[in-house]
């Protein structure tokens, strides 16, 4: 483990720490992507946006903490790109179109429900996205965020860079309890992306430094991590 990566953990651990004992989310959220409590609420601050308002499509991460926000992508009549859990698929993404679910929203926009009704897309199928939300661990002002430490969220936002899908159009939002926004500095590397907006059930944080990838970097995959995602594998350099 590097030094940052050192650090990136040890600001994770404080956060869920933190955030347990406040009584922001409940004891098991420990080492993941946090389901704090009052995540409805971020919700109702992000459709208040009007970038939120002018998008078509929307692309979120699969954790329990943005099923409001998925909920309420659909209920508004915007398309929904949702990763495949661990990308286990040359068709690493569930499209979810409000005009044909099948199911109620709610129920759509799990992860179970998303497997029994969304078709599997890969990135040469997809449509230019408006607005990514990210699970994060802890996100500071800036827009520096960490996730849980497995990297699938930079991998999706750095594959959709590439394929032209995220461009400088497209808004980052990371929707937090307010504990999960800190003012330590986040160290970040080469492959991480920042934030455009920090959502808490109370406030909207515009972020000002922009960071993002210029998509994959091969050089920090590791062959393991290549080999068991398949849209990696498919499209390493010879």
């Amino acid at each position: 483990m590097t030094n940052i990566d050192q650090a990136k953990q040890a600001v994770r651990e404080r956060v869920w720490r933190l955030l347990i004992d406040g009584g922001g989310a409940p004891a098991d959220s420990y080492g993941k992507i946090p389901g704090f409590y009052g995540a409805e609420g971020t919700a109702e601050q992000l459709a208040g946006l009007d970038e939120w308002q002018r998008a078509t499509t929307v692309k979120a991460n699969p954790d329990w903490a943005q099923l409001p926000v998925r909920v309420r992508a659909l209920k508004d009549g915007k398309r929904v790109y949702m990763a495949v859990p661990r990308m286990a698929s040359l068709e690493p993404f569930y499209l979810l179109d409000p005009k044909n679910l099948g199911l109620p929203a709610e129920e759509a926009a799990e992860k179970k429900g998303a497997a029994q009704v969304a078709r599997r897309l890969g990135v040469e199928s997809m449509e230019p996205i408006d607005i990514v939300v990210c699970g994060s661990v802890a996100v500071n002002r800036s827009g520096a965020r960490i996730g849980k430490g497995a990297g699938y969220s930079d991998l999706e936002v750095a594959l959709l860079i590439e394929a032209g899908l995220v461009t400088e159009k497209t808004i980052i939002v990371a929707p937090v309890h307010q504990l999960q926004v800190i003012e330590d500095d986040i160290p970040e590397t080469e492959h991480d992306f920042s934030v455009d907006y920090i959502v808490t059930p109370d406030e909207v944080i515009p972020c000002p430094n922009r960071r993002r990838p210029r998509g994959l970097l091969w050089g920090d995959l590791t062959p393991e991590k290549i080999a068991a995602i398949p849209v990696l594998a498919q499209r390493r350099p010879s």
